[in-house]
Formats: structure tokens, C-alpha cells, sequence
């Protein structure tokens, strides 16, 4: 009885009061508490956690479409032009001529000449720019197309002090402007 009585006497005087035997206490109640919940709640269903699992892949892109990669390995198709209206290539041309302007030119003027060769969201992008801060003062090379789709293009336009990146879509009236670019060289 006394090795019990000893057994006990050390079990509350000591390894309870230490950081140790407090940690202990916690852990056993912690999982005391998992398992008499694990013991009220039963057996798991087949629709708890991941057993409910797909039985085929889950697939977001029909696989007979073909390559979706990045490298393209057939050549873009060629850009469409409606009837009447000018190709990518005379409308960057145009619009080129139009952004490196006349010194001394007014915005008013130098985004009339702009407009209807951009779309609504480029005319809107460009108010308020000031024509002075066109970076060059005239082409230098034929333009370079690069055809991504039959209604989108990028235009490369050698300038004096650089080259103009131009992304054309198709609309109704013919090739627009939709974004302008500048890379120094």
C-alpha cells in the first residue's frame, strides 16, 4: 500500500506540476475526446472524405481537339480581310504615320487623325496624351505582320529611334488599332 500511497504522492506533487506532466494531461484529454467521438458517431459513410472520389479523370478540355500547348505547330492561319477594306498592313501603316504626326501638331488633331484607325477602347486610352511625347519621327522599314488569328494581328513598324508594336483585331468596317506599344532599341 505504501508503494501505491508513494506512486501517487509523486504523480500530484511533482509530474503534474511540471510543464511535462501539465503537457501530458492535455494530450490525454485531447485524444480521450477524438476517440469517444470517433465512438459516438459511428461508422463512416461512403461519402465522407475522399472516398467519394471520381472513377475517371475529371477533364476540362475535350481530348480529341488536338494540342493545346503553347508551341504552336501549324502555321497561323491567314488574316481575313472583309471586302473594301484595308489589310493590316495598310492600316498600320496609316496609323503610324498618324501617331508620329507634325511637330507642333495639336492633340485635337493628332487624335482626330488617330480615331478612325483605333478602336473605342485605344481613342479612349489616347485622350488627353500629349503628340509631343511620340518618342520617334518616322518609319524606317516595311512592316513586320504576325498573324495570330484570322481576326488578330501584330504589326512590327521599324522607327528611327525604335520599333511600334501594333495589335490589330477585325471589326466590321476593316483592321482597327486596339493596342500601341513602344520598345526602344
Amino acid at each position: 500500500m505504501t508503494a501505491m500511497r508513494r506512486a501517487l504522492e509523486f504523480l500530484f506533487t511533482r509530474a503534474l506540476r511540471s510543464r511535462l506532466g501539465v503537457a501530458l494531461v492535455i494530450a490525454v484529454l485531447i485524444f480521450g475526446v477524438i476517440g469517444a467521438a470517433r465512438l459516438v458517431s459511428g461508422p463512416p459513410g461512403p461519402a465522407d472524405g475522399l472516398s467519394n472520389r471520381p472513377e475517371r479523370p475529371i477533364t476540362t478540355v475535350d481530348p480529341t481537339a488536338g494540342d493545346d500547348g503553347v508551341k504552336a505547330t501549324e502555321a497561323p492561319p491567314s488574316p481575313v480581310t472583309p471586302a473594301g477594306a484595308r489589310t493590316p498592313e495598310q492600316t498600320a501603316d496609316r496609323f503610324a504615320k498618324a501617331w508620329l504626326g507634325q511637330p507642333g501638331m495639336a492633340a485635337e488633331q493628332w487624335q482626330a487623325g488617330l480615331r478612325p484607325l483605333s478602336t473605342s477602347a485605344l481613342t479612349e486610352k489616347l485622350s488627353g496624351v500629349d503628340p509631343g511625347g511620340v518618342p520617334a519621327e518616322k518609319v524606317t522599314g516595311p512592316p513586320e505582320v504576325r498573324a495570330r488569328t484570322q481576326t488578330f494581328v501584330e504589326v512590327l513598324l521599324p522607327l528611327d529611334s525604335g520599333r511600334l508594336r501594333l495589335e490589330l483585331v477585325v471589326v466590321d468596317d476593316g483592321w482597327l488599332v486596339d493596342v500601341v506599344d513602344w520598345e526602344r532599341q
